[in-house]
């Protein structure tokens, strides 16, 4: 699904030679490339700051930290995502609630936030999902008529842009009052291990934010207030500034990867490519097909017996896990999300697939349907 080696013999001399004053520095926290990566990756995304930390379950988790939120209050997300967004929402005792999914976007639909609202409602959380972004222009609006926050989840998203109504343009996660990333070695933007990043507009939220991943500390031995030991490698950092050099390449990369397999599989009907909504550019972190009237476990099967991976995500949706069973929640609830889960399969998406690699994945697809 992954060529993590591909790419890294794509920028050895670059890695080796970044990594390599890390070590000779032997500064391994919070060194100066750190600061330098937050800097940096400002200035790409569009926002005044960059909090860097360990991990984007942890950004997500500092986010609803800072705000101030109450056991009991109530964040609406939804449950066609990966777990990190919803644990982090029930692990400081707030309440998810859900809306369901859009079919074709895969992302949060706007529509039904007023059907979900109540006095205890205090936040949104859009997961801008496999590389798609969520409708925000109506999201950051019904957000600011009923007094709510907005945390972006953009861990699959870094560098796709929402196309606002008067042209303007805005990078996934620096929309609301934090967005949050990821950078899984998996991820369109993966250092070698875990790390994460909050993109934050304000200075005082930002201070605060940075002050909660260091123990609550700003001077030594002095606590603010009560925080994590969530703090980004300096390793990592340095393999992260020189990723974020290439990810426009890398994005591009995918985009033509993408734009292969829809031009081979768009018009079969045993397949619905991913859309792409005219609000939302695709950074394609998967490429996720819908598969229409045929067995995803035999074709799953019969591609890794040709030796092609695939993936499913995801294939349960939250709310009808045994870990949120407390919500009370049942099937039949959020029926997008439940259909998603039963036909989505993911294509080997990354940026060291050839053409010819393409071409047999898709003759597979079709040969085997």
């Amino acid at each position: 699904m992954v060529d993590l080696q591909g790419q890294y013999r794509r920028l050895k001399e670059e890695l080796d030679t970044s990594l390599g004053e890390v070590l000779s520095s032997a500064r391994f926290v919070r060194g100066p490339e750190v600061h330098a990566f937050e800097e940096e990756l400002a200035s790409y995304v569009g926002t005044p700051h960059v909090v860097a930390c360990a991990s984007g379950t942890d950004a997500l988790q500092l986010a609803l930290m800072s705000l101030g939120l109450q056991p009991g209050d109530e964040v609406v997300t939804v449950p066609f995502t990966f777990v990190s967004t919803v644990e982090v929402i029930a692990l400081l005792g707030l309440k998810p609630v859900f809306v369901d999914v859009c079919p074709d976007t895969f992302c949060m639909d706007v529509t039904q936030l007023e059907s979900v609202l109540t006095p205890r409602t205090r936040a949104i959380l859009p997961v801008h999902l496999f590389g798609h972004c969520v409708d925000m222009e109506p999201l950051l609006s019904f957000a600011r008529k009923h007094g709510l926050f907005v945390v972006e989840d953009a861990c699959q998203a870094i560098g796709a842009e929402v196309v606002f109504s008067d042209g303007t343009r805005r990078q996934a996660g620096t929309m609301g009052d934090i967005g949050c990333t990821s950078f899984f070695p998996s991820k369109n933007l993966g250092c070698y291990g875990d790390g994460g990043a909050l993109f934050v507009r304000d200075e005082v939220l930002a201070d605060k934010v940075r002050i909660m991943a260091n123990h609550g500390m700003r001077e030594r031995y002095h606590y603010e207030c009560i925080g994590l030991n969530s703090r980004l490698d300096t390793l990592q950092a340095a393999v992260l500034r020189v990723k974020l050099r290439h990810l426009d390449e890398f994005t591009s990369i995918r985009r033509q990867t993408a734009a292969e397999y829809t031009s081979a599989l768009d018009h079969h009907p045993a397949f619905s490519t991913p859309m792409i909504a005219p609000y939302s550019t695709h950074v394609f972190h998967q490429y996720t097909l819908k598969l229409n009237g045929i067995s995803r476990q035999s074709l799953k099967e019969k591609l890794d017996a040709a030796g092609i991976p695939t993936a499913v995500y995801y294939p349960k949706p939250l709310h009808l896990q045994e870990a949120y069973g407390h919500l009370g929640y049942k099937s039949g609830d959020f029926p997008v999300s439940e259909r998603l889960a039963q036909c989505v399969l993911s294509l080997p998406m990354h940026t060291e697939l050839s053409h010819e690699q393409i071409q047999y994945i898709v003759h597979n697809l079709v040969q085997h349907i």
